[in-house]
């Protein structure tokens, strides 16, 4: 039994050999967080839309680093998105542009511009020399295209005749008398009548009217309806002018290049047409007896015309595009006129040449007035100034310019001689004093009406109650001179109505002419 007790398994006795003895297990302590150590230049990572921490970190050259490569997937919303889907951009190009590449296409079958022979020499533009780009061809395209300039021997022609000219020749403004383009149609069965008179000769058969009397001396008030509309322009009427004194003719200025003139009583229809210029006329002016009349155009020309036999008596031009012409009250053999040059020339009808240039506009002369009984005139320009001249002395005796002016392309002088109203491209007319300070009169300001940016014209009834002015929606506004109030406005025109002009001797008859080509006479 003894050895039974003793027995036991080697397990037992492996166990029991050491019962006091404690096993340890080593605790590694790593105080250095967890990092990612792959090469970040071979790592793309991509964070989601949640993520809040990122486990590595990023390199400075990657915080620089420009936007690039593709969308991000996981990013929803499209910021700046012109579409539903997202965002396109735009592309500029110009329909010429656009024309000649598709055409090129359809025809030759790729988009480049430029010699189709030269791209087949030559290959690909991209990679030859030679190819300086779509706009400038290759190196030797320019003498075949023609734009290699005058020759040497053309340069030293050219050099020699300016030397042996003198510049006072050379500045001379070039004036042809008769150039033989000018002519005139009359549009009628007779030019006289049977006492031999023209149409120039007013009627005397006009119903309590007297067209021999003063301007103003009756009341005026404000037309009602239309009367009549004149049709014959086929472009766009600048500007109408009654005949002096008697007003029974009307001249009209029109971008179609013509002058005509229309008959304001009896039947109302066109009597001669003046054509002479080559592109449209900017503005006209009667002389005081309305004998002559003066038409400058685009076409750089101005033109004297005489007006009761339509021939052109002579022909000025300062190589500039003229804005106004208009004749010295005081002197008729003088007139002035206002260019693109920033210049007023004052010409002498007799001789044809330049005896005065005013030159101290900024940009280019809008208008031209005289006052002060013809010893000083008025000048506006692109500027955004009003000067005051003494006639005949190229110094600026009156300089009006303030931070809040804009630019006045239209003038007209109140029938008392006292006022300057100027239209205002901030959508208002306003007066100056037309004596000695010519001072804005702030508390007389005319607004409501809306020209934006036209040179629509304003004008005063002939007693010089009312003001008025078109707009470029095609109304007509009328205005009381004392009180500064809206008193009618109806609507005129199809177009901006440029001019308006009230007749001397009816007392609600008034003129309108638009650029849609007609002139309207109301009461």
């Amino acid at each position: 039994m003894n050895s039974l007790a003793a027995y036991d398994s080697d397990k037992d006795s492996a166990s029991d050999s050491s019962p006091n003895q404690v096993v340890s297990k080593r605790i590694r302590i790593d105080a250095a967080p967890e990092i990612n150590t792959e090469d970040l230049s071979e790592y793309n990572y991509l964070p989601g839309v949640k993520t809040k921490e990122i486990m590595h970190n990023v390199p400075y050259q990657d915080l620089a680093r420009p936007l690039a490569g593709p969308t991000n997937p996981f990013q929803q919303d499209v910021l700046n998105k012109n579409i539903l889907t997202g965002f396109v951009e735009e592309h500029s190009m110009s329909d010429a542009t656009f024309s000649t590449m598709e055409r090129t296409y359809l025809n030759l079958g790729y988009t480049l511009i430029g010699n189709a022979a030269k791209i087949a020499e030559y290959g690909d533009p991209g990679d030859v020399g030679g190819y300086k780009g779509p706009w400038a061809g290759y190196v030797d395209e320019d003498e075949e295209r023609g734009l290699s300039g005058p020759t040497e021997e053309e340069k030293a022609a050219l050099e020699a005749a300016l030397a042996s000219t003198p510049a006072a020749i050379i500045k001379q403004v070039e004036v042809v008398a008769d150039p033989g383009k000018e002519k005139s149609v009359f549009h009628g069965a007779s030019e006289f009548d049977y006492l031999g008179r023209t149409y120039m000769h007013a009627p005397t058969d006009i119903d309590g009217v007297n067209l021999h009397g003063d301007p103003g001396s009756r009341e005026c008030f404000i037309p009602k309806s239309l009367v009549h509309t004149w049709t014959g322009h086929t472009k766009g009427v600048n500007q109408i002018q009654f005949i002096p004194k008697t007003a029974h003719l009307i001249l009209s200025a029109s971008m179609d290049s013509k002058v005509k003139l229309w008959d304001v009583y009896n039947e109302r229809k066109c009597l001669r047409t003046f054509m002479g210029h080559s592109k449209g006329v900017k503005a006209i002016d009667f002389s005081n007896d309305g004998k002559r009349f003066l038409s400058c155009s685009y076409d750089k020309w101005i033109k004297l015309w005489d007006t009761e036999t339509g021939q052109c008596i002579r022909s000025f031009s300062t190589r500039r595009v003229p804005n106004c012409v208009t004749f010295n009250p005081g002197k008729q053999n003088i007139f002035l006129t206002g260019c693109a040059d920033k210049k007023v020339y004052q010409f002498d009808i007799n001789t044809g040449n330049i005896v005065q240039e005013y030159d101290q506009h900024l940009g280019a002369v809008n208008t031209v007035t005289f006052v002060d009984d013809n010893r000083r005139f008025i000048t506006t320009s692109d500027d955004k100034t009003l000067r005051a001249w003494e006639y005949g002395i190229p110094v600026v005796i009156k300089y009006v310019a303030e931070p809040d002016m804009h630019s006045m392309p239209a003038v007209t002088l109140h029938p008392s001689h006292k006022w300057l109203a100027c239209q205002s491209l901030d959508n208002q007319i306003l007066i100056y004093s037309a004596k000695d300070r010519f001072k804005l009169q702030r508390k007389k300001v005319f607004k409501g009406h809306l020209i934006a940016g036209y040179a629509c014209k304003p004008g005063f009834s002939a007693d010089g109650r009312f003001i008025m002015s078109g707009d470029s929606e095609g109304r007509v506004w009328f205005w009381d001179w004392k009180t500064c109030k809206v008193y009618k406005k109806f609507k005129a025109h199809e177009n901006v109505v440029m001019d308006c002009q009230w007749h001397p001797h009816e007392s609600s008859k008034v003129a309108t002419c638009s650029w849609d080509g007609t002139i309207k006479y109301w009461d």
